[in-house]
């Protein structure tokens, strides 16, 4: 049967100022920091925490995210070219930041503004900031999809893009039709947004420190094994596993057995007055 696959052929690129490009991934990316800020705001407000923690936590998580999402490129994926070309691994314009590394280097970031900053227990704030992330997540994924980058496995469904500008493997030709992994990715975050979202303002859950960082490391790094199963292999050490799992359900088995300690744990009991 003869399927009407969808053409896909957008620009990655918004307009261009002289030298300036305005790409849809940096848009994107961009956006999900300062919605997240908004929203970080209003948790602070309810809490009635100082808002100038705000912009220092602001500043330690963007720095974080980059240069954490820059070097698990580097380090999980594509090591022994960044070995042998070491003046590429500042140039994150080039392409190539790996999700698992962002989060690494925020936890990292958020324990040394937790340490010098605010001096509370760091899951006070990483459990404010992992709502927001979720939704940064889904915009990411779309940045993705308009740079034809992070491709699905080829695919007969109904719905399956063809990759026209670049086939996002370098390419100058079409290749076949794959499952757009980054719209399923996308939405399942955009999901995943609602219920950390729902369980923060509606439930006493937030009462009890982790249960939404815990969480959104079940639902978010779930959803990254299950999605690892329709992509396009990304490289890495999945190799030496014989290509059993890939690197990114490799990576995401530890969070997610992360986020089940600390949805499971008892709630810490009150200290006794």
């Amino acid at each position: 049967m003869l399927l009407n696959y969808i053409n896909w052929n957008a620009s990655p690129d918004i307009l261009h100022l002289g030298p300036i490009t305005l790409r849809w991934y940096g848009l994107l990316f961009a956006s999900g920091f300062l919605i997240g800020l908004f929203m970080v705001r209003k948790m602070f407000l309810a809490e009635k925490a100082p808002e100038e923690w705000l912009d220092k936590a602001f500043v330690h998580i963007v720095l974080g995210a980059v240069i954490g999402a820059r070097l698990g490129h580097v380090f999980f994926y594509d090591f022994s070219y960044y070995m042998q070309h070491p003046s590429e691994i500042p140039k994150v314009w080039h392409g190539g930041l790996a999700s698992h590394g962002g989060a690494i280097g925020i936890i990292i970031a958020l324990f040394i503004f937790s340490w010098r900053v605010s001096k509370k227990p760091i899951l006070w704030m990483l459990d404010k900031v992992v709502v927001p992330t979720a939704l940064a997540g889904c915009f990411i994924r779309l940045g993705n999809l308009m740079n034809s980058e992070i491709l699905g496995k080829p695919a007969e469904v109904a719905w399956a893009f063809i990759f026209q500008e670049s086939n996002g493997l370098g390419s100058t030709s079409p290749g076949p039709p794959r499952h757009p992994v980054q719209i399923y990715e996308s939405i399942s975050y955009l999901l995943s947004f609602f219920i950390l979202y729902y369980v923060y303002w509606r439930t006493d859950k937030r009462d009890k420190p982790g249960y939404v960082f815990g969480l959104f490391m079940i639902l978010i790094w779930g959803i990254r094994f299950v999605m690892e199963y329709f992509k396009d292999s990304q490289g890495g050490f999945e190799t030496a596993f014989n290509n059993v799992l890939s690197t990114g359900q490799l990576l995401s088995i530890p969070f997610v057995l992360i986020g089940l300690y600390y949805v499971l744990r008892p709630k810490p009991a009150a200290p006794a007055v």
